[in-house]
């Protein structure tokens, strides 16, 4: 590990000062000081901002919910607001890491994490993301786990948290606070596809601090779930995952909301399956052949051409689940 200052932030604005001048924030530590031991990042100040009021979960008005980004997995995946109204946002969690772990790790934290893929882990292998130009050792390695839909000729790392794909799937907001104020970007829009530029992973600009996620208001009843397929059931990550939501009324599916873990460069939201079932009734023909859009534009390579088949079956396996709820 490479020396480095350690501050501690007694306010945002402190925390924002020394963001700015190349302050790395921390708060859990759980994914930034694993990196650090094994060089892959080499921040020369961390900014420890746990001491910030970014600790509440709250019922926004209308119905939404918002989560400070300083709320732990555990109190997260635990508190009632989040369990009762959004059952998916608490199993994607208590299906993450290990329990030691959620009681240190941040939801900000999480959405930031960085991917696990071996070859970016490796400083000795051809890495775009750690040292853009390099290559992408994955292309041609053994790229079993990586992405297929996302991908480009630079990267093809998955994202690995479960949570972010329960927050695509319900089209979540970030909140965030930097030099020039606050602002809000959508879910869809804060994490970034590699392109061309994988280093780049997150909408953010230099010194900004990400202070909630916050869950729009959708329409009641709302039946809910995620299903997560890995190589053994502990502390393992997806090979794929589903999230789904769903409000049926009247026998009718008024409105759909379907992600994928796993399987891309960042949390996959999937529309064409959301339109396939949208004003559809419930049946076991339908999850079938909604889920059959589950892998449109998919690019798979020698060692990952499984997750093709492997993410249908888990989205439709998840839509029979929360159909069964609803």
């Amino acid at each position: 590990m490479y020396p480095f200052t350690y501050r501690k932030a007694a306010d945002t604005r402190e925390a924002l000062d020394a963001g700015q001048r190349g302050g790395r924030y921390i708060a859990g530590g759980t994914t930034l000081v694993d990196l650090m031991r094994e060089t892959v990042e080499r921040p020369g100040t961390l900014v420890d901002i746990g001491g910030l009021p970014l600790h509440e979960v709250r019922v926004t008005e209308g119905g939404g919910l918002r989560i400070g980004a300083l709320v732990t997995m555990a109190e997260a995946a635990s508190d009632p607001k989040v369990r009762i109204a959004y059952p998916v946002v608490s199993q994607a969690l208590e299906l993450s890491a290990s329990a030691q772990l959620r009681n240190m790790a941040t939801i900000g934290g999480n959405i930031m994490q960085r991917t696990r893929c071996t070859y970016f882990r490796d400083v000795t292998a051809a890495c775009n993301k750690r040292e853009p130009g390099s290559g992408c050792a994955a292309l041609e390695g053994f790229n079993r786990t990586h992405a297929i839909l996302g991908t480009s000729n630079s990267c093809m790392a998955t994202h690995p948290s479960d949570v972010a794909v329960a927050f695509a799937a319900l089209e979540a907001r970030v909140h965030l606070l930097g030099p020039d104020g606050k602002r809000t970007v959508s879910f869809a829009d804060f994490l970034l596809k590699p392109g061309s530029t994988p280093n780049r992973e997150q909408a953010l600009i230099p010194g900004e601090l990400i202070t909630a996620v916050e869950i729009p208001v959708h329409a009641r009843p709302l039946a809910s779930g995620y299903l997560k397929v890995r190589d053994r059931q502990s502390y393992e990550f997806a090979l794929t995952s589903a999230a789904v939501a769903l409000h049926i009324r009247r026998g009718v599916i008024r409105e759909a909301k379907v992600a994928a873990g796993g399987v891309g460069t960042v949390p996959w939201k999937l529309p064409a399956v959301e339109q396939a079932l949208i004003g559809e009734r419930p049946s076991d023909r339908l999850w079938a052949e909604a889920a059959g859009h589950a892998a449109d534009g998919a690019r798979p390579l020698q060692h990952n051409r499984y997750k093709v088949e492997l993410l249908k079956r888990t989205v439709e396996r998840q839509l029979r689940i929360v159909g069964d709820i609803a």
